[in-house]
């Protein structure tokens, strides 16, 4: 439907406008045959590896990776709808601190994926709704967790479908083009990363929302990645690895439309791979960063500054009230770790946009922006 009055839109396009367009049509996929090149089954199998690989080192620092890695997939996601944000502006939003738009959404998008991984062992079309509805909820909520009513497209003119690079089906189409993705989601005969990668293409071509889709699509691949028991403790940011090649990955969608699903798996398995590789810099970086912290403390084991440290990594600005809550201390001891940490060079003090104090980590933040400086650029003898 036109986005603009027809008394501001040209003859010729109103003309335009009464003439038939073609929507897609998704072939059902709940009983697929998948077949693909040995080179692309390969390179899904490899790039599994290291997805498993990845998960298990990781998993014995999970309280504060995990957290700290969904965080970064849910900006990279974001950052493929050109919605950025530094990481700083990230943690704000999170606090409820007065935000830039684009961090808001992308803290939408930290809930969805987390609602994703909660909601995957049920995957069916409310948990999938449910996923929108955390994503869109705050920015907005008249389209949060509600199928489409009317026809989308994707590139072409604002107004009109007739030029769009791709039509998706109809509205009416959509619940069940949905319910038949679910069926195939549920199956168990397909290895896990061609899996997530077929599901998400097919949950792009649906395109069941007004606004929302590629990151809600994305949410998908980690719900099937931990459905499906490839992850079992953090969240690889593939979508950091997307960014590499963001053509090729939209090229990969407009391939599956046309019958073809190996170039998808191909830019899953070149984005995992990418992805593990920056993702193990910035656990690096932050192990670095945690053990400079505690060369630098004296302190009982038993001293909340422990507790406080992990806190920070994955939380890089913090106020009185997160510390009590997530330590579960009272405001004095509160005080007493954060200056602890101050003392340390981990914190500093710095002013709240609600007339609040707050304390950031430079070095924190500093590794979050360098991840994602590098989404997008492939890290070459990383691994």
């Amino acid at each position: 439907m036109s986005s603009l009055p027809p008394d501001v839109l040209s003859r010729t396009a109103r003309e335009h406008m009464a003439q038939p367009y073609r929507a897609a049509v998704p072939p059902a996929i709940a009983d697929l045959e998948v077949r693909l090149p040995r080179a692309t089954a390969a390179a899904a199998e490899e790039a599994s590896v290291l997805i498993r690989d990845f998960d298990a080192e990781v998993g014995g620092d999970v309280a504060p990776f995990a957290a700290i890695l969904l965080r970064s997939e849910s900006a990279s996601s974001s950052q493929i709808e050109n919605l950025t944000s530094g990481a700083k502006q990230i943690a704000l939003a999170e606090l409820g601190e007065e935000a830039k738009r684009n961090a808001a959404q992308i803290v939408g998008n930290v809930h969805a994926m987390q609602a994703a991984i909660r909601l995957s062992e049920a995957l069916d079309a409310p948990a999938i709704l449910e996923m929108h509805r955390t994503l869109m909820g705050a920015t907005e909520p008249e389209i949060a967790g509600r199928w489409r009513t009317q026809q989308v497209w994707i590139g072409g003119g604002g107004y009109s479908p007739h030029r769009a690079a791709f039509v998706p089906p109809h509205a009416d189409r959509v619940e069940a083009a949905i319910d038949d993705l679910v069926a195939f989601a549920g199956r168990e005969d397909v290895p896990a990363l061609q899996h997530a990668a077929i599901a998400h293409a097919q949950f792009e071509t649906i395109h069941p929302f007004p606004d929302g889709n590629g990151r809600t699509g994305r949410a998908l691949i980690h719900a099937l990645l931990r459905r499906r028991a490839l992850t079992r403790s953090v969240t690889v940011p593939v979508s950091a690895g997307l960014l590499v090649d963001t053509h090729g990955y939209f090229e990969a969608l407009t391939a599956i439309r046309q019958g073809d699903p190996a170039p998808i798996v191909d830019a899953m398995a070149q984005a995992s791979v990418d992805a593990v590789a920056n993702g193990r810099r910035l656990v690096g970086d932050l192990r670095d960063v945690r053990a400079g912290w505690a060369a630098a403390l004296t302190a009982r084991s038993d001293s909340s500054v422990w507790p406080l440290m992990d806190l920070v990594l994955r939380q890089p600005v913090v106020n009185t009230a997160v510390v009590q809550h997530e330590l579960g201390i009272s405001h004095t001891n509160a005080m007493k770790a954060i200056g602890r940490l101050v003392e340390a060079g981990a914190l500093v003090e710095v002013g709240g946009r609600r007339r609040s104090i707050l304390w950031q980590s430079g070095a924190v933040l500093g590794a979050l922006d360098a991840f994602a400086a590098r989404a997008g650029r492939r890290q070459l003898g990383a691994l």
